[in-house]
């Protein structure tokens, strides 16, 4: 999957469109709560900035529906002034996509400058995959960029649409995405051994086909989180007031039975009798399959941590994806923290896969002793189910 990166294209006197993940968390005054997604931006930025070319940022923000209020609550017009912050410089803001003040903008961009275009899906076309909306982008610029892992596994208009517009062109990837597909196609094609999976999040659905996929390559594979409880339905247990998918029961019952050994449940839960008083509820730890009712499970018992830093404590390989239980809220945090510990203290190549495991991760303050944490949930997730990404495929190979 090595793909040429925008380091390896000229650029100076030359516009690129570069797609980045500017997806960033807003308070109700359009602050920015979170700005790490542009920060991560920053390198392949940079790259074109500093060797003189002209850069045309583009992303969405959010899910806008079309509402009026839509155009305040769901602008990238912050993500262009702290931008502008990190980079010391004035970046231009356009109030459109391909509109009169995006097409003027452009026009009006000298080498080294910086615009950041409206929020792409405030027009249908985006999600669509609209070939009229992705030949309007591509009309402005020499180069085309993908920056946006968070996307990457999606056919949106800048992701697909965009790229095939401006076949016969540069077509690469930025720093981001190159070190994204590094560590996850790595991981999965060519691990060090043990190679072990750590899985949590609330349903058993939404990992089916990551659990499938990674029981054909893992030593082991570590189940967390609320999707527990649907597993230790299907073995017979009682599970209270636990959050089960009762529908998917008897998958569960099939992927214990293709698990066998390499697939590791929780031997204890750590209950309360309300969520929505997590600290003042009574809790109780009980063997897996003993929740009483009026209690639901909210996090793996110590019992399970310790068998799971047993097991994480020798892997040379370590993909991570989703928390063990209800971290955000303690004392439910406990499984969370003594998986994250695990993963930082061991001595493998340990990838975060996104999503609610690397806010863990930021917030617990191991981000700095893991290999990666990745930007995109669902872009790593369908990575790890093996699918492949068009966005990707069709860029320039190096």
């Amino acid at each position: 999957m090595a793909k040429k990166t925008i380091d390896q294209v000229e650029v100076a006197g030359k516009t690129v469109l570069m797609r980045v993940d500017f997806n960033v968390p807003l308070d109700d005054q359009q602050n920015i709560t979170d700005d790490r997604r542009i920060r991560m931006a920053l390198p392949s930025i940079k790259s074109v900035v500093d060797r003189g070319g002209k850069l045309i940022l583009m992303s969405h923000l959010g899910r806008p529906k079309g509402e009026p209020s839509d155009a305040d609550k769901f602008s990238l017009a912050p993500t262009a002034k702290r931008l502008g912050e990190m980079l010391g410089k004035e970046v231009a803001f356009a109030s459109d996509t391909v509109g009169e003040d995006a097409k003027a903008k452009a026009a009006a961009l000298s080498d080294g400058d910086v615009l950041v275009l409206e929020n792409l899906r405030f027009n249908d076309g985006e999600k669509a995959g609209s070939a009229e909306f992705a030949a309007e982008l591509a009309k402005m610029a020499d180069v085309y960029c993908n920056d946006a892992f968070g996307t990457c596994h999606r056919k949106d208009a800048s992701m697909v649409a965009v790229p095939q517009a401006m076949a016969g062109k540069p077509r690469v990837v930025g720093h981001l995405v190159a070190k994204e597909i590094q560590y996850l196609s790595d991981a999965i094609g060519n691990p060090e051994r043990p190679f072990v999976a750590i899985l949590g999040g609330a349903k058993v659905s939404d990992k089916i086909n990551v659990i499938n996929n990674l029981l054909g390559i893992c030593d082991a594979v570590l189940i967390g989180g609320a999707m527990a409880y649907t597993f230790s339905l299907a073995e017979g247990g009682a599970v209270g007031n636990s959050l089960v998918e009762k529908d998917k029961v008897d998958l569960a019952k099939e992927l214990i039975a293709k698990g066998g050994d390499k697939l590791v449940l929780p031997v204890d839960t750590h209950c309360g009798d309300d969520f929505g008083d997590p600290e003042g509820c009574n809790k109780e730890i009980v063997e897996s399959g003993k929740i009483r009712d009026g209690f639901e499970g909210m996090d793996i018992g110590p019992a399970t941590s310790a068998k799971y830093q047993e097991i994480l404590s020798s892997a040379k390989t370590i993909v991570w994806n989703g928390p063990m239980g209800v971290f955000e809220k303690p004392p439910f945090d406990a499984g969370t923290k003594a998986v994250a510990q695990a993963v930082a203290d061991s001595d493998s190549i340990s990838i975060i896969g996104g999503g609610d495991s690397a806010a863990a991760i930021e917030q617990l303050g191991f981000a700095d002793k893991v290999s990666h944490v990745s930007t995109g949930g669902g872009a790593s997730l369908a990575m790890l189910e093996g699918k492949a990404f068009e966005a990707v495929d069709l860029l320039d190979d190096a």
